[in-house]
């Protein structure tokens, strides 16, 4: 009501304003004198503001229409109006369903057809941050690896695109084989976006087989910085990884670097059998054996394996064997019921001459599933050490040769079998991935127990000397002069005659502990 009141105030106030203006402007004396074109003419001070209110008006009718003027010829020149916005909707039309089809037809697995959809698409859209990215990956299903590549530069140069650029560029030469340009693409999408989980894991590997070790650990502390990686997983791949430094400065001849980073990686991880063996190792050419003790006790609590045992024999290398076998309860004592610390005692007790004990110490492992080569190979040692006859010797080995190898250094993620600890498998790639465990059985298969034993021939042998520190041989049969096969196990050899039609496995080495 009150504001109503005062709208109409305002409106009384400008009308009388403006009637009492023009009553004064009447009776003013005077006025103004124009001449045009040899006329003249006088005008009152009225008439005057009122010829000037004119021409303001004329003025701004002669601007507008020189607006118009301009949009007339801003038509004709192609700029944006309803006739070029027809014509454009009509190309995106085509575009949009250009594009659609393309997906349809990449996802259905029509790879061609969907690399000619992609290049409609990209002519009608104009729209390069979409069409170039699906016209790369057409391309790509398609084998036009050419193209694909052209079009990934091209993306290089929007920054909205650069990381999907540089990404597959980064799979096309992993594609190729070419490590070196990957690994260089790989750390240039890691700095675009480091929190990308499959370029991080990307550029570990490519850094792991490098042998970049610490570029490696500043990638693995990333992955884990952002969440990526659980913390335990951490600790464990950083332990790998300062091993894998470790053995690549001892490979440079510098010990002192080495022993530092291999002490740092079993700190790291305890339960990492090599790096236990290189800390431990570290400590004795330090003249530490307490040390060393210590590791390879709690690295064996967690893993008994028999690359702790050779080291802990390293120890005390010139000991006698009943002294040897005192000084390794400190490991026999732990974990009684493992097969490799039933093996180890077995081999200890062989060596100072106490078969019987030795027999008892092997327990099942001679039986079943559980037997190994590497068991049965103890048996017959024990057997010919007791003085049985050389056929039950013979039988013992007989079975060894078809037995399974026991735990071995597997790949969790292809399978293959490796001789050796490596932080990168030699066969997938895969980082970390290898394993002491028992592989898979394989799909060879060897003749019996039974049909072996009537191809061992050889005169009996002497019994073996077994007071030094490790069984050498467990029995050599005299040669014969038939062509031969030599068959090593970890723990004895064997001369046979090669059996017709039968190709013997491929064995690989394993360490014994002494």
């Amino acid at each position: 009501m009150i504001w109503s009141l005062l709208k109409i105030l305002s409106f009384v106030v400008i009308v009388t304003g403006v009637t009492a203006g023009a009553v004064w402007l009447a009776e003013m004396p005077g006025g103004a004198v124009v001449t045009l074109g040899g006329v003249e003419v006088t005008l009152r001070p009225l008439e005057s503001v009122v010829a000037i209110a004119i021409m303001m008006l004329l003025f701004w009718a002669v601007l507008r229409l020189l607006g118009l003027l301009l949009a007339v010829l801003r038509f004709i020149n192609g700029d944006d109006t309803a006739v070029s916005r027809y014509f454009s909707r009509g190309r995106e039309r085509k575009g949009m369903k250009a594009l659609s089809d393309s997906v349809l037809a990449l996802a259905a697995g029509e790879a061609k057809e969907a690399l000619a959809r992609a290049k409609v698409a990209d002519k009608y859209l104009g729209a390069p941050d979409v069409t170039h990215v699906l016209l790369a990956h057409t391309a790509e299903r398609a084998g036009e690896t050419h193209l694909a590549e052209e079009t990934y530069k091209e993306l290089l140069t929007s920054d909205r695109t650069r990381f999907v650029a540089l990404q597959g560029l980064m799979k096309q030469k992993l594609t190729a084989g070419d490590t070196v340009t990957a690994l260089k693409l790989a750390e240039a999408a890691f700095k675009a976006r480091p929190e990308n989980v499959e370029v991080q894991d990307v550029l570990l590997r490519l850094q792991a087989e490098s042998s970049d070790w610490a570029g490696a650990r500043a990638t693995l502390g990333e992955k884990a910085r952002r969440g990526a990686l659980p913390r335990d997983v951490y600790r464990r791949r950083d332990a790998v990884l300062a091993l894998s430094e470790a053995q690549a400065v001892f490979d440079d001849k510098v010990p002192i670097d080495a022993r530092e980073r291999a002490i740092e990686a079993n700190r790291l991880s305890p339960d990492l059998v090599p790096a236990a063996v290189m800390a431990a190792r570290s400590y004795i050419k330090d003249g530490n054996p307490r040390y060393a003790t210590r590791v390879l006790r709690k690295a064996w609590e967690v893993q008994p394996h028999p690359d702790l045992a050779e080291a802990f024999a390293e120890i005390m290398p010139d000991e006698r064997p009943d002294q040897r076998l005192a000084r390794f309860e400190t490991l026999t004592n732990l974990r009684t019921d493992h097969a490799e610390n039933k093996m180890l005692r077995a081999e200890l007790l062989i060596a100072n001459g106490d078969f019987p004990a030795a027999r008892r110490a092997l327990g099942e492992l001679v039986e079943g599933a559980d037997a190994t080569s590497r068991s049965l190979a103890l048996m017959a040692a024990i057997e010919r050490g007791m003085g049985a006859d050389e056929s039950v010797v013979r039988g013992w080995l007989t079975r060894a040769l078809t037995a399974p190898r026991g735990p071995q250094w597997v790949c969790g993620q292809c399978g293959k079998v490796h001789a050796q600890w490596l932080p990168v498998c030699a066969s997938c790639h895969g980082f970390d991935t290898l394993a002491w465990t028992t592989p898979p059985a394989s799909d060879f298969a060897m003749p019996g127990g039974a049909a072996m034993l009537p191809l061992i021939v050889g005169a009996p042998v002497a019994p073996v000397d077994l007071s030094g520190d490790v069984v050498e041989q467990a029995v050599k049969p005299a040669p014969t002069p038939a062509p031969q096969t030599k068959v090593e196990d970890a723990e004895e050899e064997v001369i046979l005659p090669p059996p017709p039609d039968v190709e013997l496995p491929e064995e690989t080495d394993t360490r014994r502990a002494n």
